[in-house]
Order: C-alpha cells, then sequence, then structure tokens
C-alpha cells in the first residue's frame, strides 16, 4: 500500500502542472505563452460544469447556457479576460465566476449568438451529459452562486477522486481502490471494514490500515489540487473552508 500513496506524491513535484496551473497563468500575464495556455485551457476543462450550471441557474434555457458558456470560453481562452492580472485575483474560482458575470451582463450582445465553433477556440464539452446532470442538481433550491460554489467542490472532489484512482492503478491497487473507496466518505461502519476484508481476503487490521493511508492521501491530493487554482498556498485552508461550506448551504 505504501507504494500506492506515496511514491506518486513526490512524483507529481516534477510536473509543473500539478501545483502551479493557476500559478502559471497569472506569471504569464498577457505574455502569449505556451505553458499558460495549457494550464488555462487544463483548468476551464475541469471546472466548465460549474460556470453552465451557473447560467442555467440564470434563467437560460438549455440551447443558450451551452452556447453562451462555449462563446464565454474562446474569449477567455484568448485572454480578453486576462488583461491586468494581479495577486489580488489569487482565486481562479472567484475570478472565472467575476468574468462570466462581467461577460453575461455586457459582452453577450457583442457576441450576436455567434454558434458553438465558428471559428474561434473553443473546448470540447460533454453536452450530451451535461442537462441530465444538471437536472439532477436544479432539484435543490440554491441561489446561481451558491451552485456554481456546489458544483466547483464537487467538480474539485471529482478530479482528486480520478487521480487517487489513477495512482491506485498504477501502483497495482486498482481492485482495492474499488473497495476502499467508499471510506473516503465519513460515517462508514466497522461492519462494511469487515465486509471488505473478507471480500478481499484480508485481515482486517490490514483493511483499517490501507483505509488510513487512502484517507491521508486523498486529503493530501485535496489540498493540492485546491492550489492549483490559487496564486498564494496559504489561501488553501481558506478555500477549504469555503468550498465545503457550500454543502451546508
Amino acid at each position: 500500500m505504501t507504494s500506492a500513496y506515496s511514491s506518486q506524491a513526490t512524483n507529481a513535484a516534477d510536473d509543473i502542472f500539478a501545483t502551479t496551473h493557476w500559478t502559471v497563468v497569472l506569471q504569464a500575464g498577457r505574455r502569449a505563452a505556451p505553458e499558460s495556455d495549457r494550464a488555462l485551457e487544463e483548468l476551464c476543462r475541469t471546472y466548465w460544469f460549474p460556470l453552465y450550471a451557473y447560467v442555467r441557474r440564470r434563467g437560460y434555457a438549455r440551447a443558450d447556457a451551452e452556447d453562451l458558456t462555449q462563446a464565454f470560453f474562446a474569449r477567455f481562452l484568448a485572454k480578453n479576460y486576462l488583461e491586468g492580472l494581479s495577486a489580488e485575483r489569487g482565486r481562479f474560482r472567484a475570478y472565472l465566476l467575476a468574468a462570466l458575470q462581467h461577460f453575461l451582463a455586457n459582452e453577450w450582445d457583442k457576441a450576436q449568438r455567434q454558434k458553438r465553433g465558428g471559428g474561434t477556440t473553443s473546448l470540447s464539452l460533454d453536452w450530451e451529459t451535461a442537462d441530465t446532470k444538471f437536472q439532477v442538481v436544479a432539484q435543490n433550491e440554491l441561489s446561481p452562486d451558491q451552485a456554481f460554489d456546489r458544483e466547483w467542490a464537487l467538480a474539485l472532489l471529482g478530479q482528486v477522486i480520478a487521480r487517487l484512482q489513477t495512482e491506485c492503478e498504477t501502483g497495482g491497487k486498482g481492485r482495492l481502490f474499488e473497495q476502499l473507496k467508499m471510506f473516503l466518505a465519513a460515517g462508514k461502519s466497522e461492519t462494511a471494514q469487515r465486509e471488505v476484508a473478507k471480500a478481499l481476503g484480508m485481515e482486517e487490521g490490514a483493511v483499517r490500515v490501507a483505509v488510513h493511508r487512502l484517507r491521508k492521501r486523498y486529503r493530501q491530493l485535496l489540498r493540492e489540487e485546491i492550489a492549483q487554482t490559487l496564486s498564494d498556498p496559504a489561501l488553501v485552508d481558506e478555500e477549504m473552508r469555503a468550498l465545503f461550506g457550500a454543502f451546508s448551504k
């Protein structure tokens, strides 16, 4: 188990995109930089659905919300909204939402409802499942801003789970991860651990140790993922509180 949850942590440090996505963009500013472009596009691809959900919560129909979201990204990725970035805009989450709000208020009329892919840079997004997913989350009576924060937190957690799964599979622990991932959520009993131990042919004590290590690595990856969206690592704890506070609304 140790190799599955520790060696990858050091490997991640060798990848600039593992810890400095938003920092790369901030440092690049208005200058053309391939690293900045790649980092920005990856962040947008990861966190596009919270923006789509926000637009839908604002009352736009499905087709208009798709066009709006894609048109926004086309302009955002062209860096129309990246001029004059500063340390005060250290949270990608807050900056992206502010940019979208500005776009909806002032820029959409100028866009003349340009259809997706109309000769501009665009992201390949899963529109087929986006509306189905939105219909599920729309059952919660949340404001557009609250919905955005909650979907952002869910997208972030999804990224963490995906990274953790990849690490386990790379370390030959894929089956173990599938059995233990439910323990990342609170409230799982010792009875469940006994059942997993029986299914895996492991001692209960070994399962408890494996769960502890999995949770520890999960927390590490969570902090790393949040740090990717911040310009200052000192903001991680504050951002964690803000994001998980979204689930209490």
